[in-house]
């Protein structure tokens, strides 16, 4: 299914080194469908200078689309969007360690109540592999081809035949 892009379009951006294993899923979702991506550990509060400025030159870089992991009051995926113009993708984080409601309830919250005029989607807490497909919806809106959302379609067509073959009808 992989078809490799020739840029980096993607960059993947979280607030500490432990986010890392769930933002790996992100990756793991672009990798599916061949785009080529970066990550980076950057934090809205302790290292504001070099966030903004990797915000700014995302853009010119080649990226086209940021997705942003942060738990807690979940800063960074705001503090990206206000200064691009590139789409921001938000994954809530619950802390490490911990699972369930009301757990990265507080992160959900940040993301989802930006202020009018600085965007950001956001995906469920930990929903980082959803956020890798989004950013492929994305990337995939804009082809004039459009083999990424033909390679979409098929991604949701073995989905839907996963859950057929498991729910077909059995003896008891």
């Amino acid at each position: 299914m992989a078809k490799k892009t020739s840029v980096t379009s993607v960059a993947i951006v979280m607030g500490s080194e432990s986010d890392r294993p769930v933002m790996q899923e992100s990756a793991r979702a672009l990798a599916l469908f061949g785009i080529r991506h970066e990550t980076h550990v950057l934090s809205a509060h302790r290292t504001p200078e070099e966030t903004l400025e990797f915000a700014r030159n995302a853009r010119a870089r080649g990226i086209r689309v940021l997705i942003a992991g942060a738990g807690s009051a979940a800063h960074l995926a705001g503090f990206l969007a206000s200064v691009t113009e590139l789409p921001v993708i938000g994954v809530p984080l619950s802390p490490t360690g911990t699972t369930g409601y009301p757990f990265g309830s507080d992160a959900l919250i940040s993301m989802v109540q930006m202020p009018k005029g600085v965007p950001v989607a956001c995906v469920a807490i930990n929903g980082a592999w959803n956020a890798g497909l989004l950013a492929a919806q994305i990337l995939g809106a804009s082809e004039e081809k459009g083999s990424m959302l033909t390679r979409m379609r098929k991604y949701k067509d073995d989905l839907r035949k996963k859950v057929l073959q498991k729910t077909s009808p059995r003896k008891v």
